[in-house]
């Protein structure tokens, strides 16, 4: 398996959020987002950084450590000094998928790294194509089983929550399936729209554009609640599916790091995600705003890894490091 498929879209150039003056002089803090420039989370972090600066009379600079699936940033920061230097941005997937599937883990999350806050959520979807007569999942489900030939589904890559999430339905469901990694979200849409897919398990915010054009049907969401980007849409628990398989972004720390400055980080985290301007921004990318304090990022990155570790495990798979 490359690793390069592993997490498509999860879910450039270093910004400088500066304090002012002799405040920067106060320290400087490098904040790793381990993908590309230009994503959700790219995007979170440029908007907190420059919002928290002030607040951690610091100088923050956000810096893309591409590479590995997010191995190459989450490496720089378990290795760097827990002096307050380097702070990592990621998504929770990254935290416990990565040592579930890797033959010898890299890294061990609750070992290798404090926790500081949960910044934000973003949702996954199922969507069926314009083909597929179902007016909603209860039908799409009766449809499935009146189609056994045609019960292919795309996902944006191998490994991913959708991967996993198709193996839970898979199950529950008890009807065969046949996943289909993508290279990201828009070739599953584009396959959708043209016939070529019966259905795909993707992030809600690329399926939302071609929802409202009427190119493809969202038929649930994975999220605990109705998410307020598609409130019309059931989620999958609604529907008799026992699946919530949203997924967020966290920020930690090194192991070892001061408790009070990893408090005051998420503190500033917290507020500056709860800035309308920020809200608003963040909104209309598909992300929804938290913030918590180091215990709600530990109490949600257990109980993902409480649900998922069995669903991963009862697959097999794996990546050969």
């Amino acid at each position: 398996m490359d690793r390069r498929n592993f997490i498509a879209g999860c879910l450039g150039l270093p910004l400088l959020a500066q304090a002012g003056g002799s405040q920067a002089q106060a320290g400087l803090t490098k904040m790793i987002f381990p993908f590309a420039a230009g994503a959700g989370g790219d995007t979170l972090c440029r908007l907190i950084a420059q919002e928290m600066a002030p607040a951690l009379q610091r100088t923050i600079v956000v810096e893309n450590r591409t590479g590995g699936d997010g191995l190459i940033g989450i490496k720089a920061v378990k290795g760097a000094s827990a002096d307050g230097s380097m702070v990592l941005v990621t998504t929770g997937p990254t935290m416990y998928l990565l040592p579930m599937v890797e033959t010898t883990p890299s890294f061990d999350t609750a070992k290798d790294f404090m926790p500081v806050s949960l910044l934000a959520r973003f949702e996954f979807a199922l969507v069926i194509g314009p083909g597929i007569d179902a007016a909603g999942f209860k039908s799409f489900v009766a449809w499935l089983k009146a189609h056994p030939d045609k019960t292919s589904f795309g996902v944006p890559s191998n490994g991913t929550i959708p991967h996993f999430a198709g193996s839970k339905l898979e199950k529950d469901l008890g009807i065969p399936l046949s996943r289909v990694p993508y290279r990201g979200s828009a070739p599953i849409l584009n396959d959708l729209v043209g016939g070529h897919l019966p259905f795909g398990i993707t992030t809600l915010a690329d399926a939302l554009p071609q929802h409202r054009a009427k190119g493809v049907k969202i038929i649930a969401v994975a999220s605990a609640e109705r998410s307020p980007f598609a409130p019309e849409v059931p989620t999958l628990k609604e529907s008799g599916i026992d699946l919530v398989a949203d997924a967020w972004y966290g920020m930690w720390l090194p192991a070892g790091s001061s408790p009070d400055f990893a408090s005051k980080l998420g503190a500033a985290a917290s507020a500056a995600l709860a800035r309308p301007e920020v809200k608003e921004k963040l909104t209309a990318i598909g992300l929804i705003a938290v913030g918590s304090n180091a215990d709600g990022l530990t109490k949600e990155l257990a109980a993902n890894t409480a649900f998922w570790q069995p669903i991963v495990k009862a697959t097999g798979y794996k990546i050969e490091n």
